[in-house]
């Protein structure tokens, strides 16, 4: 009995994520579009994530723009925004037929300059927290940038607001 109480302490754990490249392709399903393709995702989903198995997978639009898809886990709870090239436009297609165009998206002017400094907040009804910091890029409203917080070794990741303000990615719906 001692032996096998042993043998499983010294057993290596298997750990289970989720595997990347399935939801790439559950990604390219719902979008009809292959990575790198108009209408697709913009890259594959980091391979080196490590997110917690998930029974089941929903995927969504971000928005009515189709500009991103969500991919979530309701348990255990995590979620990913996935980039989509190119948002739908007006399609000239013969009545009867159902074909999307997508035109290339509106490249907005930066709010955020490299040097800049930037207020990070995020929170919901009952908290709040922020953050001082200096952008290492520049970005424009909803892009992603990295900033530079005082006290902390490796850069952040924030999503420009507006001059001067940004949020944690994943907070601003």
């Amino acid at each position: 009995m001692i032996l096998s109480l042993l043998l499983a302490a010294t057993a290596p754990v298997a750990v289970s994520h989720q595997d990347t490249p399935a939801l790439d392709r559950a990604v390219a399903a719902f979008t009809g579009h292959a990575i790198g393709d108009d209408g697709g995702a913009r890259t594959a989903i980091d391979a080196r994530l490590r997110l917690a198995q998930c029974p089941t997978v929903a995927i969504s639009w971000r928005t009515e723009r189709h500009d991103a898809v969500v991919v979530a886990c309701s348990g255990p709870s995590w979620r990913l925004f996935v980039p989509v090239i190119g948002t739908p436009a007006a399609s000239a297609a013969a009545p009867g037929t159902s074909r999307v165009a997508y035109a290339p998206p509106v490249k907005l002017e930066p709010v955020i300059k490299r040097g800049d400094p930037v207020t990070i907040e995020a929170g919901d009804s009952g908290f709040s927290i922020s953050r001082e910091g200096v952008a290492i890029g520049d970005a424009a409203p909803g892009e992603r940038f990295m900033v530079r917080v005082d006290g902390t070794r490796t850069p952040v990741q924030a999503v420009a607001v507006e001059t001067g303000h940004a949020t944690l990615p994943g907070w601003a719906d």
